[in-house]
């Protein structure tokens, strides 16, 4: 009788070897990043460390605040922190989004609520970032020059571009029927489970309220590691710099952002004000400690979770 090929076994094995090939490819920012540290003032440093470990409990609140049904607490907050992992070893987010689409079919969620209470999350989740980002520009206008960060003649591909991509989603669905059926069945189920949360005052407060303080628990890590290094630059300023550096890159698929999120955070603290050197130091202490550090962890948490039978 032929043996069963060990599935489980492989997959809890490849967090860690993703995890390896990707240091190895960042190798010299990692070493950067760690010289950087060295540096810094560790008392600024703790305090950002702690703002990074209460984004995970502010996932967890958002998580659950999508769906109606209670899911076990300890087990969803070790679900963020493994998600946090695998989101930075896949593209685009979905590491995150499958980790946590299969924690909720576990929990007993069938697979179209569970994809609806995700559509639900990812939409607070930048409905937030993008609201943060707008209520600091107001209350200070002058934080970010803008015209610094996008290149002479830019705007305008960027508009047909914004323009193009609906508008083709939309000639699609008009051509295939049975597409158009899935989406409209989709968005039925996602409009019955936003209808049933907000019915429930507690998770929508879950669900809104972790939606804004999750990026803003991002920038204030930011802040806090730019204070440790000393960049001359305004807390707020800060903050600004990292919405939007962050909003910037949202569509580019690279595994968490890395590279991208980098080299925009560079741009947009030079944007704010800051110089360049310093900006590029607060950049790499920064992801080192908010991405790098948890990552090895994380895959180890992932891997536990998935020989766990969690996920």
């Amino acid at each position: 009788m032929p043996r069963r090929f060990p599935v489980r076994r492989v997959l809890c094995v490849l967090p860690l070897l993703l995890v390896a090939v990707v240091a190895v490819r960042h190798r010299s920012v990692l070493a950067e990043g760690f010289g950087q540290l060295a540096t810094a003032r560790w008392p600024w440093l703790l305090a950002a460390a702690g703002a990074t470990c209460l984004t995970w409990v502010a996932a967890a609140c958002t998580r659950q605040g999508a769906v109606v049904e209670r899911l076990p607490r300890r087990r969803l907050l070790a679900t963020q922190f493994a998600a946090g992992a695998a989101n930075h070893l896949l593209p685009t987010g979905l590491g995150a989004s499958a980790v946590n689409l299969r924690f909720m079919t576990v929990c007993g969620l069938p697979l179209a609520r569970s994809s609806a209470a995700l559509a639900l999350y990812l939409l607070a989740e930048s409905v937030g970032r993008v609201a943060l980002l707008g209520a600091l520009l107001l209350a200070f206008p002058g934080a970010l020059r803008l015209g610094t960060l996008l290149p002479e003649g830019a705007a305008g591909p960027l508009l047909v571009v914004a323009g193009a991509v609906p508008a083709v989603a939309a000639g699609v669905l008009a051509l295939v029927p049975r597409l158009r059926a899935a989406v409209a069945s989709f968005l039925r189920t996602a409009l019955g489970e936003a209808r049933s949360v907000h019915g429930r005052p507690a998770r929508a407060l879950a669900l809104w309220g972790g939606a804004l303080a999750f990026p803003a628990l991002q920038a204030s890590a930011l802040v806090l590691v730019g204070r440790s290094l000393g960049l001359p630059v305004p807390a707020a300023h800060m903050a600004v710099a990292y919405l939007a550096a962050t909003v910037a890159v949202a569509l580019v698929p690279t595994p968490g952002g890395i590279g991208s999120v980098e080299a925009a955070l560079v741009v947009a603290l030079v944007a704010a004000g800051g110089p360049p050197a310093v900006a590029t130091a607060v950049v790499l202490a920064f992801r080192l400690l908010t991405v790098w550090l948890p990552l090895l962890p994380g895959a180890l948490t992932l891997a536990a979770l998935v020989r766990m039978r969690v996920i």
